[in-house]
């Protein structure tokens, strides 16, 4: 379409509302408003280009911002207010005039009983990171009048999320649409882990969008999500909905998560407890005063059907023993390249000696891509004294054949 012919024919553009579901109450907690032009009765186009549109003049955008916000900002004032209204906005217009048009037309309303601690706008987050001096006292203004700030699009195109504690926004949206029916959940989960560690230091909640499926909803769900919005859950229209219209739903596929995870949990505890066992075996065989190469031969042996690495660092992460490596043919080999490489670096390193030193027993890792095999696997790590740990890496066939592993 043409964006004069929108303009001149803005009376058919009208507002959707797409509901964002909480996860504590699996209610509706809020409605998006996009604007959609009606062609007909039954056919509306979703006017997101338009606004994302540089070419357009912005007084085009800012004129039909307004007329859209009105007209949800009247139909919201007919409801009782429980939920919140995200209004999207132009982070370049909100700037030029610092925020002055989006709040007289807030302020009208105001007069007729909006309550401004429901509304929240909505700004993609590209643009923001790189005027944040401009964007810093705006932010704290709008906040002081009881109006929330959501981010979207937030970590989009790089992965620096230090802006984010010095804006402090409300709410983060984060786009699940990037995970595929055909892939797993856990292949991503690291993906948005800073985020959801970064969100929760900051105190704000973390949104969900574009979930179209189970396996999205339980990506969110596993990585902290407080809000949800989709397809999948409730698609979008032209009016509110019952606040409790996808409370079954919901609450049925949390049930399947959770379920999912008990047994994953009581996987992995036995996996651990069978390595554990069989090193209480193992390790009455030989002493710490052995060469490292023969210690860590004796446990790839002991360990043969689950285990296709061992190696022997100390708690400064140095390795002091060669890898023992299962070659193509299943035969243990020893391979020296690694010896006094450094594996302090890599995360949760120290965390997981301290535990062991406490717990005297062994840990099973997070499922993880090695880098030399490309390919997922979890570490066993077990404490052969209170300096010296040996590390077995259980290949990703083995984790496959067994349920919950993965």
């Amino acid at each position: 379409m043409d964006p004069l012919d929108i303009m001149l024919d803005s009376e058919k553009v009208i507002p959707y509302y797409q509901p964002i579901i909480s996860a504590d109450t699996q209610l509706v907690s809020g409605y998006e408003v996009r604007a959609h032009f009606l062609e007909n009765e039954r056919n509306a186009q979703q006017l997101d280009w338009f606004f994302e549109d540089t070419s357009i003049p912005h007084d085009f955008h800012l004129e039909l911002n307004n007329w859209i916000h009105a007209k949800a900002v009247k139909a919201f004032l007919m409801t009782d207010q429980s939920t919140n209204l995200f209004l999207h906005y132009d982070a370049r217009l909100l700037l030029n005039d610092n925020a002055d048009t989006l709040l007289a037309l807030l302020y009208a309303y105001k007069e007729q009983g909006l309550d401004f601690t429901r509304i929240i706008i909505e700004l993609k987050e590209p643009f923001i990171k790189n005027q944040l001096d401009d964007f810093r006292p705006l932010f704290s203004y709008i906040k002081t009048l009881g109006i929330r700030i959501a981010l979207d699009d937030v970590g989009k195109k790089n992965g620096n999320l230090d802006h984010l504690a010095i804006l402090k926004p409300n709410i983060v949206k984060v786009d699940a649409g990037f995970l595929k029916d055909d892939l797993l959940p856990h292949l991503h989960r690291d993906v948005h882990h800073s985020l959801t560690m970064l969100s929760r230091t900051i105190g704000a909640a973390l949104l969900f969008k574009n979930i179209s499926s189970y396996n999205q909803l339980n990506y969110a769900w596993r990585n902290g999500g407080r809000y949800y919005q989709g397809a999948y859950i409730k698609r979008i229209g032209p009016d509110f909905v019952e606040p409790d219209g996808a409370k079954e739903k919901i609450k049925t596929d949390f049930q399947h998560f959770i379920t999912f995870e008990r047994k994953k949990m009581t996987a992995q505890m036995e996996l651990t407890n069978l390595i554990n066992k069989q090193f209480t075996t193992t390790l009455s065989t030989i002493t710490s005063s052995d060469p490292y190469d023969d210690i860590i031969l004796a446990a790839a042996h002991a360990c043969d059907r689950f285990v296709f690495r061992v190696y022997i660092c100390n708690e400064e992460g140095i390795q002091l023993s060669s890898n023992a490596d299962k070659n193509k043919d299943g035969e243990w080999e020893l391979t020296h390249e690694s010896r006094q490489k450094n594996w302090s670096w890599r995360p949760y390193f120290f965390e997981n000696i301290v535990r062991m030193n406490i717990e005297k027993k062994g840990i099973l890792s997070d499922l993880y891509t090695d880098i030399e095999k490309d390919e997922q696997i979890k570490t066993f790590s077990y404490p052969i004294t209170d300096t010296l740990y040996i590390f077995l890496d259980v290949p990703f066939d083995y984790l496959y054949e067994q349920e919950g592993l993965l």
